[in-house]
């Protein structure tokens, strides 16, 4: 059905303030009004008070979850826009079942990846321990690992996880996956060998994970995983926090039973300055980084307006209600 008035539009989580920057809103129909918020706002009811007079709003990824809790207190709301191709914290049914049209955007596909070797090298290389001691005026305070000849295991062997593969294998290390659904034809056709789960995290130098994030593999790496791990291994994790049991990380990296960590995602974000994790000396953090990138963001942004105008028009695109 075709939106008659201007919509009142809502871009949330615009932690950089670049949306307008990336898509020219002004495009928007002639009377429409725009906000975007770039405070990430975790209080409930200021949530529902903040959103309750928008016929649209535009998200980033998982940062503001839209269970039917919250959809109930919107009754003006007939357009979610996800960037992204999916969103598990937006609840479709419930959207649905209110007649709230949600609608996708593309993404490019290779930032989650760079970021992963990113990742890798500043651990193996010791890039952020030797880049502080430098400007303390130390010269040197350890060795650096090389990659040639180790084990990259990857937990999930899809687009990402082939991707990464390529650039280990750029690298000279040896490539192996597991994951519940993989097999040894789509293994082979990525140059890589399959093997069982047990065996990729206790021999593996490096473990990164690149799976979604479902009811199936939901703490997929906890306790027996990691404490299998070598203790000269490293565990990256690019993918989703929830894949990880946060507490038996927690363990094993307090009490250097691996080596240590590069994580870009966590179980609540943005991560509380009192979180753990802030206080070990064998991690590196990246906040949630591995999707934000230039050119990512201008596609969000750019295909998020193309998204309320079609609906707006009466046609909306790239649905997922």
């Amino acid at each position: 059905m075709t939106v008659k008035n201007p919509p009142k539009v809502a871009i949330l989580d615009d932690y950089l303030r670049v949306a307008e920057s990336l898509a020219d809103f002004r495009r928007l129909p002639p009377g429409s009004e725009l906000v975007v918020f770039d405070r990430h706002i975790t209080d409930r009811d200021e949530l529902i008070s903040a959103l309750r007079p928008f016929d649209a709003i535009v998200l980033m990824r998982e940062r503001t979850p839209f269970p039917a809790s919250l959809l109930e207190h919107l009754p003006n709301l007939q357009l979610l826009v996800t960037t992204g191709a999916r969103n598990a914290s937006i609840d479709l049914a419930a959207c649905r079942a209110r007649g709230i049209t949600v609608s996708g955007t593309r993404s490019v596909g290779t930032p989650t990846a760079e970021l992963t070797w990113g990742l890798i090298l500043a651990l193996v290389k010791r890039i952020p321990a030797e880049d502080q001691a430098l400007r303390a005026g130390i010269w040197q305070t350890g060795l650096t690992e090389g990659l040639a000849g180790k084990c990259l295991g990857l937990v999930g062997l899809g687009k990402l996880g082939t991707q990464v593969a390529r650039v280990g294998q750029a690298f000279g290390m040896e490539v192996v996956a597991w994951s519940p659904n993989l097999n040894d034809t789509r293994a082979k056709a990525a140059g890589v060998k399959r093997v069982e789960k047990a065996a990729l995290f206790g021999t593996a130098d490096i473990v990164s994970l690149h799976l979604v994030l479902g009811e199936r593999t939901r703490r997929i790496v906890g306790v027996e995983e990691l404490s299998s791990m070598k203790p000269s291994a490293y565990l990256v994790n690019t993918s989703r926090a929830g894949l990880v049991d946060m507490e038996a990380l927690l363990g094993v990296l307090d009490a250097k039973r691996i080596a240590g960590a590069g994580l870009d995602v966590f179980p609540e974000e943005p991560l509380s300055p009192k979180h753990p994790l802030l206080g070990l000396p064998n991690v590196v953090l990246t906040p949630h980084l591995g999707y934000v990138t230039r050119e990512n963001f201008a596609v969000y942004y750019r295909d998020a307006l193309e998204d309320i105008l079609a609906w707006h028009a009466g046609a909306p695109l790239r649905l997922l209600t």
